[in-house]
């Protein structure tokens, strides 16, 4: 197995946890409250720590072998899904939901807790894991290598994950957190098997400060990185404000069940595996500019076709057409990315690139449930519901509109 194999494997490994946890985060936390805003405040702790830990993550990837880094973070992910695990099997069994509040707060706070552990590891881990990539590949080869990468973490993450993670909730609930501590085991063997160092040669010592400033001069100086880095954040925005609503809407309005809610996730993953697959080829066809504007006009389309979808297939089919326009889009965002950013100061442009574009997660989250609760004061609940989906459709078809230029003229002054 080459090293570049190696480290899909574990990439792999670990994004099945994270694909079963999907599922698992919000789909407990409905069944502690029928609250919307208390629903998406689990999912909301998970992707705080990216607002908050960035620019601490990034200064430790330029300064620490990224190898030990990763190692680290999911020996502590693993903990932290164990104690959830047990947390949620001492609560059992589960009294019913109430409207309001929660029908048991240990656990809640508990889930909470576990989730924001979780994403303050994955802020580092996932940093560490970006800028070592291009150490395993040449340059020349990004795209496929991303595409790879993405193939097995979309494979896992979004097709095998929530399915699996659907099941393990019908069979047992604490499975669906416990089997990742598993998963993240397996994953911490493979990469311990990885040869040679990935920490950068540093010749000088400066303190953090001139170092994030370093890292934001960087950035600052390149429009590109800039238009990528806010048009994937307000993209994250709406897909999770999406996102929250569509457990509920799942439940009330469509009448499914948690398995089929994680087989409509998992027709997304097939789009996504197919964009990432096929990435390289429609860049090579396209262009990276005409790739990346046709990618973003496939963000409103399929925002309105989930929420006019009568059922399941439907959506996801949507899904998987909005997935795979995701994934074509990263592998020209991701690689460009790699390609500008220096290696001695990537893990610090990496991670106020992915501040600005993953920070704005947890806002997306917290409006989903806002824009349900307000929405509830004039609508029926059903209508209601869906509110956030057509919100996500006006809001990236304003995006797309405001970066068409912007993508054109970025490209134009890099091959310059």
């Amino acid at each position: 197995m080459t090293a570049l194999q190696r480290f899909i494997t574990a990439s792999g490994m670990t994004n099945l946890a994270d694909g079963i946890a999907v599922v698992a985060w919000g789909w407990i936390a409905s069944l502690l409250t029928r609250d919307a805003l208390l629903v998406a405040l689990v999912p909301v702790a998970l992707r705080l720590p990216w607002a908050l830990l960035a620019l601490p993550a990034g200064l430790v990837t330029d300064r620490v072998d990224r190898r030990r880094l990763i190692l680290g973070m999911d020996a502590v992910r693993a903990l932290a899904f164990l104690g959830a695990a047990v947390a949620l099997w001492l609560a059992l069994p589960l009294d019913s939901a109430p409207s309001e509040g929660v029908s048991s707060p240990g656990l809640y706070l508990a889930l909470v807790v576990a989730a924001l552990v979780v994403g303050g590891a994955e802020v580092f881990r996932d940093n560490a894991a970006q800028t070592m990539l291009p150490s395993l590949v040449p340059p020349d080869q990004l795209e496929r290598a991303n595409g790879q990468l993405w193939s097995a973490e979309l494979l896992t993450n979004a097709l095998i994950g929530p399915a699996l993670g659907a099941f393990l909730i019908g069979l047992w609930l604490p499975l669906a957190f416990g089997l990742n501590a598993v998963a993240y085991g397996l994953a911490m063997l493979l990469v311990a098997g990885l040869a040679g160092s990935f920490k950068v040669e540093r010749t000088d010592k400066r303190g953090w400060k001139t170092e994030i400033r370093e890292g934001f001069a960087f950035l600052r100086g390149r429009p590109l990185l800039k238009t990528l880095a806010w048009t994937t954040g307000f993209w994250n925005l709406f897909h999770n404000m999406m996102m929250i609503a569509l457990v509920l809407h799942t439940q009330e309005n469509l009448g499914l069940s948690a398995a089929t809610y994680g087989l409509m996730l998992a027709g997304g993953a097939v789009g996504g595996i197919a964009g990432s697959l096929l990435g390289e080829r429609i860049v090579g066809a396209l262009g990276p500019v005409r790739t990346m504007r046709w990618a973003m006009v496939a963000s409103p389309l399929g925002f309105a076709a989930i929420a006019l979808a009568p059922g399941p297939v439907t959506v996801a089919l949507a899904f998987a057409a909005m997935e795979f326009a995701g994934l074509v889009w990263n592998v020209v965002s991701v690689s460009t990315r790699q390609r500008m950013i220096p290696n001695a100061i990537m893990g610090r442009v990496n991670s106020l690139y992915r501040l600005l574009a993953w920070g704005m997660i947890p806002v997306g989250l917290v409006l989903s449930g806002a824009i349900v609760s307000l929405a509830e004061l004039g609508l029926s609940r059903g209508q209601a519901l869906i509110a956030p989906f057509w919100f996500a459709a006006i809001g990236s078809l304003v995006l797309t509109l405001a970066v068409w230029r912007a993508i054109a003229r970025g490209f134009a002054g890099i091959s310059r």
